[in-house]
Formats: C-alpha cells, structure tokens, sequence
C-alpha cells in the first residue's frame, strides 16, 4: 500500500490497511483473468472469427454477391431506413424525457420512468403482437385502416414502429443518471443572467451531456439494425420487400445459403466491432469529463 493512504487511514484513527487487505495473490487474479479470457475467446472471438471465415470462405467475389443481390440489398436498405427514421426520433424523446425528469419535478414522474422502462420488461414478440392486435385486419384499427387503404402491418410503416419500441429507452436512460449528478444549478445560472430556455439548453445543458447523448444514441443504432423478434411478427417475411438484415439471415439459413446467410450476418458483426470500439472512446470521454468535473 502506498504512504498517502496509509497515512489517511491513520489520520481518521483507522486501524492500517495491509497489503493483503486490497490484494490478492498473483495466482488468484491470474486465475480471474485466465477465466475471464477464456470466456471472452469461447463466446465473442471465437464466434466473431467464425462469422468473417464463412462469409469469405468462398472467396470475395462470391461474398460480394451474397450481399448486393436483390433481396440482401433490399434488406440492407430497409434496415438503414428504419433506423434512420427511429434513431432521431428517440433521440428527440430521450433528450426531453432526460430533460423533464432530471430537472424538474412534477406528478407522474415515477410513472414516466416506468414506462421509459417498459421495452426492457417486455420480450419484443409481445411488443410486436401488440401492434397486430392494433393494426392487424381484425384489430382496433384495422378495419378503418383497410377503408382509407393505409398499411401498417407487412409494411414499413409497422416495421419502424417495432423499431421505435424496442430502441426509445436507451438515450434517455443514458441521459437521465448523467443529468441528475450534473445537477441544475448551470441552467439556472444562466436563466438569472437573462437566458432563454432555449439558449440555455443549446449552450449549457447540450454541451454538458454530449458524450452521454452520443453513447446513447451508438446503442440505439446498434439495437435498431439488429432487432428480430418484434419486426419478425409485424413484417410479414416478405422477401425484397420488409425483410431487414436479421430476418434475411434467417431465410438464407433455413434455405441452406450458408455463404450468403453468414455473408449478410458479417454485416452485422461489423457494425458491432465499431460500435465496440465508439463505444470505448465514448466510455474514455465521459470517464475524463467526469473526473474533470470532480477536481473542479
């Protein structure tokens, strides 16, 4: 241990910390570490390797064939469109729900958490036959739907809500921890001084929780382009039509496709590598903002 908190402890009339107190031996943190890399290279390396392996294992050509025909490209486009359309708007969401529940207080505020909660409780297949009961043909709303000719289910549409669902709790779970220790006293500083609610959020609040916002807006990403349960019931499997990139996989390994299903599976894997390693600066970042904001 070393002297300056040896000395601490003394100074609160502790009795002195040993050296065993606060470490372990060798052999124990070997065997903690052996553990923890064996089930790292049994359950993500391995696997991860295996995914790029069979993708190429027949060559680049044939890989790049496997993910620009029709269908595939279909499927790569209507995942990029779902979650273009539902990362913003749960962005949006998770900033003025992190907003509200940080900063003011008001009734119903235990019920806004709890229901900012709801998708993480709720398997996405309910989610999705959720959507049916609502949309479907013999839904709440599907009769009225059918009249003004408007199709939710097997559609787009249905597929972007599923995604909304599934994904809106992320940025404001994110948010709300990091708005509640960062406190109020900047807004409120910068209301005195004659700021508008609106200067005060894009100069003060914005800058202050950027990190966390875009660490939480990578997580909505990665879970927006790889949701299945959810947009598997509300899709239809409607090949070159409301097929995303998971439920494309899914077809071309029932059909045997192998290359081509581990081909379009790459894709995935890829986005996940880099939303690993955005992930890792943005945990740096907050993790130096954080300590930034504990010596100020």
């Amino acid at each position: 241990m070393s002297a300056a908190p040896q000395a601490n402890a003394i100074a609160r009339g502790e009795p002195p910390l040993t050296p065993g107190a606060i470490t372990e031996p060798w052999w124990v943190r070997a065997l903690l570490i052996g553990i923890a890399l064996a089930f790292l290279t049994l359950f993500l390396f391995v696997p991860l390797v295996a995914v790029f392996y069979e993708a190429l294992r027949k060559g680049w050509d044939v890989y790049v064939a496997s993910i620009t025909e029709p269908d595939a490209w279909s499927a790569i486009k209507l995942t990029l469109l779902a979650a273009a359309i539902a990362v913003p708007l749960n962005l949006v969401f998770g900033v003025a729900a992190a907003w509200a529940i940080a900063k003011f207080e008001f009734r119903g505020k235990n019920v806004l958490l709890t229901l900012i909660d709801l998708p993480f409780s709720v398997s996405p297949v309910i989610s999705g036959l959720i959507y049916v009961l609502l949309f479907g043909l013999q839904g709440y709303f599907g009769p009225w739907l059918r009249e003004h000719d408007i199709k939710i289910l097997f559609a787009v549409p249905g597929i972007v809500l599923a995604t909304i669902f599934v994904t809106f709790p992320f940025v404001a779970r994110e948010l709300i921890p990091l708005m509640q220790s960062q406190g109020s006293e900047e807004e409120e500083a910068a209301l005195v001084l004659g700021a508008s609610g609106w200067r005060t959020f894009w100069h003060v609040t914005l800058p202050n929780i950027k990190w966390g916002l875009l660490y939480g807006v990578i997580l909505c990403n990665a879970r927006a382009m790889g949701e299945f349960g959810a947009v598997s019931v509300v899709s239809g499997h409607i090949r070159g039509e409301t097929n995303t990139i998971p439920l494309q996989v899914e077809i071309l390994y029932n059909e045997f496709n192998i290359t081509g299903a581990f081909a379009v599976a790459s894709l995935l894997a890829f986005l996940a590598v880099v939303t690993l390693a955005v992930k890792s600066v943005i945990e740096w970042r907050l993790h130096q903002q954080h300590s930034a904001s504990e010596q100020a």
